[in-house]
């Protein structure tokens, strides 16, 4: 057998990934309405010491916490392959062990053998709705040999729908077996960490043993197990037989009389007999197992930044025999990336698929992440495939920076009406413009603001007199770089002062690609102001106040 150690090294996070089941495996979490939470039969309720002390099971181990060594190891392996691939789920071996006990005494009484089978199929009641659950037969018989109904198989009791979902290979051998202790409880492991549960949390426990069986009851006994396993309560003991020995009695003997032996007698002699030559027969040949992954295309991916790839990565598995291996596991992980692209569908970055009838893997849909900006970004698509040993095969993936879009245009916005002012005043009305590529707003669009006048020759060019901006220091100034436009490409120029003198002005708008925009800017004269008025004195001298005056003489 594998050992723990290496079959745990042997895996990579996204190896035994449970959380992305394949688009034509069924649900992703399994609940309490899934088949495998149904009525099913045949579960043994009794707690241990820690609640109440069991009675003894024909067939099963020493004591009531004792465990088979090959359950144990399975349990153990299953629980360190997950955490290698799943680490964030904290799943116990001994809630493993807590199931195992629940569904079948780990097995005992069946024959466990130290491969992981049993001598003895493990098969639950029919589920006929007669008592249990109604669960009609999906199978066709292939595990619970019953081509009606649908019964739990294994030591771990799966629900053979359930088992075409979260089947797995536990140990090494490119069989998935519900019936093998090894592949049912890495399969478990998975079913209990889907949909990234963390069982350290007692609410997803709960959830996760609710979907394995939906029952309360259930629910306690597996807990009880589990915290009497983790309490130390767990003994390794030898695989039990699959049927109780029982020690053979001898019976008394009872004396008989003599016998008068009779003469012999002389057979009569026979010609021998030479029995027909069989061909000999030809051994029947090992079965097939995965033996390789192959990549297909160029093995090379590219695009845009916020873009989907537009190649579907593709892998081949290959079976010893040299036919293609349908329905295999396949991983496919983003690793060593700088550009933050994931699998479009789920937003994570690895998947499990499988592979179809012709061994093809393809990898869904993914979108080129945004991270590296104006850089290019990199990563690497690992596809993984799981058998006695692993096969990988890697794709190099480049996502290009986004074009960046520049203006192709300048617009007034806002108040558009011609800014005025009155000589030696500011304009009032703020000039605002916008910055468009393609008929939409464009940010980063730097603008430069000039006030110009048209030479000779009617071309722009500075002004040297008429209306200015002001620098940090309140100097005139008739250049200015202004602020790259926002994310609504709106661009607002400063305050704009008008000079002494009268007429229409231009300011000069200027992108770096000479996109330009002019803008009339008017001084008006200040208004005319009326000078005061004095009324003229009157020139008559005036009279002596000593004495009245008369008429005056003729």
């Amino acid at each position: 057998m594998l050992c723990t150690a290496a079959l745990a090294a042997s895996l990579t996070t996204a190896a035994v990934v449970g959380n992305t089941p394949t688009a034509d495996a069924g649900e992703s979490e399994p609940t309490g309405d899934s088949p495998q939470a149904q009525d099913r039969g045949n579960a043994r309720l009794d707690l241990p010491d820690l609640v109440a002390d069991p009675p003894p099971v024909q067939g099963a181990p020493e004591g009531s916490t004792g465990i088979p060594a090959t359950a144990l190891d399975a349990y153990q392996r299953a629980a360190s392959s997950v955490a290698a691939a799943l680490p964030g789920c904290h799943l116990p071996w001994e809630l493993l062990a807590g199931i195992g006990r629940v569904e079948s005494v780990h097995a005992s009484g069946y024959g466990l053998k130290a491969d992981g089978t049993t001598e003895k199929p493990i098969r639950g009641p029919r589920l006929d709705g007669n008592g249990f659950a109604k669960i009609l037969d999906t199978d066709k018989g292939a595990w619970d040999a019953d081509t009606e109904f649908d019964r739990a198989v294994g030591p771990l009791q799966f629900i053979p729908s359930t088992w075409a979902q979260w089947g797995a290979d536990g140990n090494g051998d490119g069989q998935r077996n519900p019936n093998n202790m090894y592949d049912a409880a890495l399969g478990a492991g998975l079913y209990l960490c889907a949909g990234d549960r963390d069982l350290a949390q007692p609410a997803f426990l709960d959830k996760a043993v609710l979907s394995y069986n939906n029952s309360r009851e259930y629910v306690n006994t597996v807990l009880g197990w589990m915290r009497q396993y983790q309490k130390g309560g767990a003994a390794q003991v030898p695989n039990p037989p699959a049927v109780p020995v029982v020690p053979p009695t001898t019976p008394p003997v009872t004396p008989t009389p003599p016998v008068t032996p009779t003469p012999p007698v002389t057979p009569p002699v026979t010609p021998p007999v030479t029995p027909p030559t069989k061909p000999p027969t030809k051994p029947n040949p090992p079965a097939a197992t995965v033996s390789g992954l192959e990549r297909l295309g160029s093995g090379t991916l590219k695009a845009e930044a916020g873009t989907v790839f537009t190649t579907s990565p593709q892998a081949k598995a290959k079976l010893s025999n040299g036919k293609p291996a349908a329905r295999e596991v396949v991983v496919f992980e983003i690793e060593n990336d700088t550009s933050g692209t994931v699998f479009a569908a789920s937003g994570k970055t690895h998947v499990v698929v499988r592979t179809d009838a012709s061994g093809i893997a393809t990898a869904p849909v993914i979108k080129a992440g945004e991270k590296a900006g104006a850089m290019p970004g990199v990563f690497t698509l690992r596809a993984t495939l799981y058998g006695t040993r692993e096969f990988t095969v890697k794709f190099a993936g480049t996502v290009t920076p986004k074009p960046v879009l520049t203006a192709d245009a300048l617009e007034r916005t806002g108040d558009t009406k011609t800014p005025e002012a009155v000589a030696g005043g500011s304009f009032a009305r703020r000039v605002e413009v916008l910055a468009k590529a393609k008929g939409k707003p464009v940010a980063g669009t730097a603008v430069t603001a000039t006030m110009v006048r048209l030479d000779a020759k009617g071309a722009w060019v500075p002004a040297e007199t008429g209306p200015f901006f002001k620098d940090e220091d309140g100097k005139e100034i008739r250049t200015l770089t202004l602020a790259p436009s926002g994310a609504d490409g709106r661009i607002i120029l400063p305050e704009i002062f008008a000079s002494d003198v009268a007429g229409t002005y231009q300011v000069l708008l200027t992108t770096p690609e000479k996109v330009q925009l002019v803008v009339d800017l008017v001084v008006k004269e200040k208004p005319a102001t009326e000078e005061p008025t004095t009324a003229p004195s009157d020139p008559a001298t005036p009279a002596d106040p000593a004495r009245p005056t008369g008429p005056a003489k003729p």
